[in-house]
């Protein structure tokens, strides 16, 4: 018998997913996890069991995770030590160690999940580098996995005088109607506590929601608050998937974000395969609606 998996979108408008087969089902003490076969490959469903959301897939993880993690990592000025949060298929740590980083700390509070996506998906972390990650011995010596509560383990890095070049925040969209622990970690007082942990020059970069007119809510909050906590800011939106991500940095740049990453991009170390400069571009301008609802910053040209 066929299966669906049907995803709300925003109020009154859902999508409907067709499962061809279900590789992988289970619920963690944080969530359901979901991994099945669909028209876009090997596919990742999270969320609670009556409303899961597609977190990746085949088609379109390389989009996404370079969208997430190409932009801050051209735009720290080093990376001897990342942060990344969330991010439970691994994808964001390998791009980070290929583009030069020295020191790469994963943590996710969702152990199980991340073994599951190591077994099943065919991109990310397999087996083997999950244990080899939390002894921090994968990648030699370079990533360190850790299988904790982000806000807990920022508080823990903030007491230890721990200092990062990056951080990358990668969690299932907002919700803000529900009780969902990740929600936290979408907080100014959260965000304001990273900004705590960076370098100078450092900077921190979030999965921040869908511009599309009518999914706008979750990027609106979220540039409010990047607004708030940084004097500098970019919007990365990607014409080939639905995200948008914002990079923050807490010294006002010389020129504009957008500027520097199109000049930083060709010397990353890591050559991205679904973004040029002039993607770079065009996707770092705000949608119309958005542009004249968030103040000036010399991350977001024109206004």
């Amino acid at each position: 018998m066929t299966k669906y998996v049907t995803e709300t979108l925003s109020p009154g408008l859902t999508r409907t997913w067709t499962i061809h087969d279900i590789v992988y089902e289970t619920t963690t003490a944080y969530q359901h996890v979901l991994i099945a076969d669909t028209q876009h490959g090997r596919t990742l469903f999270c969320g609670d069991a009556g409303a899961l959301e597609r977190q990746s897939s085949v088609l379109s993880q390389l989009v996404y995770h370079e969208s997430l993690m190409v932009p801050p990592l051209a735009l720290a000025p080093a990376l001897d030590r990342v942060l990344i949060i969330g991010s439970s298929e691994g994808v964001a740590s390998q791009i980070a160690l290929d583009a030069g980083a020295a020191r790469v700390d994963h943590v996710d509070v969702d152990l199980e999940c991340v073994r599951a996506c190591a077994e099943h998906l065919p991109y990310g972390y397999i087996p083997g580098d999950v244990d080899a990650a939390l002894a921090g011995q994968a990648a030699g010596g370079r990533l360190r996995l850790y299988a904790e509560d982000g806000h807990a383990f920022v508080q823990d890095r903030l007491d230890e005088g721990t200092r990062y070049d990056a951080i990358i925040i990668d969690l299932p969209d907002e919700a803000s109607e529900s009780d969902a622990q990740h929600n936290r970690l979408y907080e100014l007082s959260f965000l304001t506590r990273c900004t705590e942990l960076l370098s100078a020059g450092g900077v921190i970069s979030t999965q921040a929601g869908c511009p599309t007119l009518w999914r706008q809510d979750s990027l609106r909050q979220a540039l409010a608050r990047f607004t708030t906590a940084f004097p500098s800011m970019l919007c990365y939106s990607s014409w080939e998937h639905e995200w948008a991500f914002l990079t923050g940095s807490a010294q006002a740049a010389d020129s504009p974000l957008s500027t520097l990453l199109q000049r930083r991009l060709p010397a990353l170390p890591y050559r991205p395969q679904t973004m040029d400069a002039v993607s770079a571009a065009s996707a770092t301008i705000l949608p119309y609606h958005l542009r004249s609802a968030v103040a000036p910053s010399d991350g977001q040209e024109p206004r």
